[in-house]
Formats: structure tokens, sequence, C-alpha cells
């Protein structure tokens, strides 16, 4: 296991914004924070993943945050699970694919999202919802790449 499944094993994930794979991959998660949009609740969350950085150097440097879970919801298809959360500050949140073990395959976290509340399923896209309403959505597909 790596540095990302060993901070998943003990209950953390990576502070800076990412999404870190299971083989120490990552890529990096363009997201403007909903903190923009407070005052119209309910707004989508922009958010791009680009291009890959250096997990190692990215830990290394900003360390890791505990998670709070606040969901856990089997895929449609069977194949796994997504939970997510927020960490020790409010406006972090995160969300994780597991597989039907409970290992984790990748997991998205960013500092200005706030906590993820509740994921629900529209076809092969994943819908996150934070603490304000806003939604965010991923292509599963895309963030397995």
């Amino acid at each position: 296991m790596g540095t990302v499944g060993d901070l998943w094993a003990a209950g953390q994930k990576p502070w800076r914004d990412g999404l870190y794979r299971i083989d120490d991959t990552g890529a990096n998660l363009l997201v403007d924070g909903p903190g923009a949009y407070h005052p119209d609740a309910g707004q989508p969350i922009p958010f791009q993943l680009g291009g890959s950085f250096d997990v190692a150097a990215a830990i290394h440097e900003d360390g890791a945050d505990d998670v709070d879970i606040f969901f856990d919801t089997p895929l449609p298809n069977g194949d796994g699970r997504m939970t997510g959360g927020g960490g020790s500050m409010g406006n972090i949140g995160w969300f994780a694919r597991l597989d039907n073990n409970g290992a984790l395959r990748w997991i998205a976290t960013m500092f200005y999202s706030n906590p993820f509340t509740s994921v629900h399923y529209e076809a092969t896209t994943a819908v996150f919802t934070n603490d304000w309403r806003n939604q965010l959505r991923l292509d599963l597909a895309a963030a397995a790449r």
C-alpha cells in the first residue's frame, strides 16, 4: 500500500486539493468553492480535473487531515461504494470511491467545497451535495483514469 492508502487506513486524507489514487498518482482539481455562491445556496460547484501532480510532494508539503464520514452509499452497478464528508475545518469537503471490500480506490479532497453530505447517481455521473445544497457532478469513468 502506498502513501494515500496508508493515510486512508489511518482515517486521514491528503490536505491539498486533488484527486488521489491508491497507486499514489494524482490529478489537480480546479474547484471554485461554493463560498462564492453562499448567497445562492443550491448552485452548481464549478469543477474540473486538471493535469497530474506529484502526490508524495503534495503530502510532504501540506500534510494530511482527519476524515469525518457523512455518507457511505453503494454504487448503482454494485461495483463498490462512494463515501464522503468533511474535515477538521468547516470549509473542507471530500469524497472517495471504495471497492466492494471497503478498500480505497481514489479520494478527491477540496479545501473550499464545504462538507459533502450526500450523493445520488445519474447514469455514470455521481452528484454530490454539500451542506449548502451546492452540487458537484463527477463522471465516475473520468475519475478512474
